[in-house]
């Protein structure tokens, strides 16, 4: 009889840390987010590494890993025009803010050009809004043209033969090539490639003539690319040499906003935690310093701006693509 309650004991201390898992495993969604994040957490960015957007969320993720205590680990998924990524994290990833995904403006504008696997409104968790892509018209330092005005001529002169980079098709490249070749009266031909890293060194190479594309920022100021236009409504503070293509006569300008989300459905206070850390991370030195290479903008967007821009933009896609009658093969 004195043996029993000793061996109740050992019983009990065998099955006790079975007993912690399982209860571990077992805690409401309320308990998890409390203790969110308590493991890494995954970034995945849709693009190659060693582009100018892979340096910029890696840099983000690191001041953000600092904030939330636990390290994020980026990794690369490039493909279908930046939403291959994306779409298998919505398909397949646990709803518990351990998989997120950088989202491109491709997301909004692809499911009205072609079928694609998920739904843009409902499919993502918004999250935060960080910056945008500045598109402009680049050729190599060696290029024949000095201005786009002669590029134009040449193009107008030679139908067809002037070959243009951007990354993917559907891209804001590829509409961006669709709205200048209409309104110089101009055909260009179009290059798709996975990500702009790849774009740049095709240019480079002579693969091709030109690059309308975004992430030209550091070759450029290194004497590498000559910058011939930008896409914006301004001129760039530090670009006041390179003209807009509005002021050029073409009303071309172009809003590429990025930012990060999850699976649709996450719970709101994990939401919050990280709305909170990538604000912070935001204002990070090193991640500033990967967005001034390329003159983009650090334009910081709340969870509750950023879902906003996300249905809006969907719907502005829908209506510029049937505006503008544009396909996928469509130069």
């Amino acid at each position: 009889m004195p043996r029993q309650p000793r061996q109740r004991r050992r019983a009990l201390l065998a099955v006790l840390p079975a007993a912690l898992v399982a209860a571990a495993l077992h805690l409401s969604p309320a308990a998890r987010a409390d203790t969110y994040p308590s493991r890494p957490i995954t970034m995945i960015v849709p693009f190659p590494a060693g582009g100018p957007t892979d340096a910029q969320i890696r840099a983000l993720s690191l001041a953000a890993a600092r904030v939330l205590g636990q390290p994020i680990v980026v990794e690369n998924r490039p493909g279908v025009s930046g939403t291959l990524g994306p779409s298998a994290m919505a398909r397949t990833a646990a709803r518990d803010g351990y998989t997120l995904a950088m989202i491109t403006p491709a997301l909004f504008r692809l499911p009205h050009l072609q079928p694609v696997s998920y739904d843009a409104v409902n499919d993502f968790t918004y999250i935060v809004g960080l910056t945008s892509y500045v598109q402009g018209v680049s050729v190599a330092a060696d290029s024949r043209w000095k201005t786009m005005s002669e590029l134009v001529e040449y193009a107008r002169a030679n139908p067809g033969k002037v070959s243009v980079a951007s990354v993917g098709t559907g891209s804001l490249g590829q509409i961006t090539v669709a709205r200048l070749s209409r309104a110089a009266g101009i055909k260009l031909n179009f290059v798709p490639f996975k990500g702009g890293a790849e774009a740049t060194v095709a240019l480079l190479g002579g693969h091709v003539d030109a690059m309308i594309e975004a992430g030209w920022g550091a070759m450029a100021a290194s004497g590498k690319l000559r910058l011939l236009a930008v896409a914006e409504p301004q001129r760039l503070k530090g670009w006041r040499n390179v003209p807009t293509l509005r002021e050029l006569g073409y009303d071309i300008t172009v809003q590429s906003e990025i930012g990060i989300a999850g699976p649709r459905g996450l719970d709101p206070r994990v939401v919050a935690v990280l709305q909170d850390a990538f604000r912070t991370a935001s204002a990070d030195a090193a991640y500033q310093r990967a967005l001034d290479l390329e003159s983009m903008p650090n334009r910081f967007m709340g969870t509750a701006e950023y879902q906003k821009y996300a249905a809006e933009q969907f719907a502005s896609d829908k209506r510029n693509i049937a505006e503008l009658n544009l396909n996928l093969n469509q130069n």
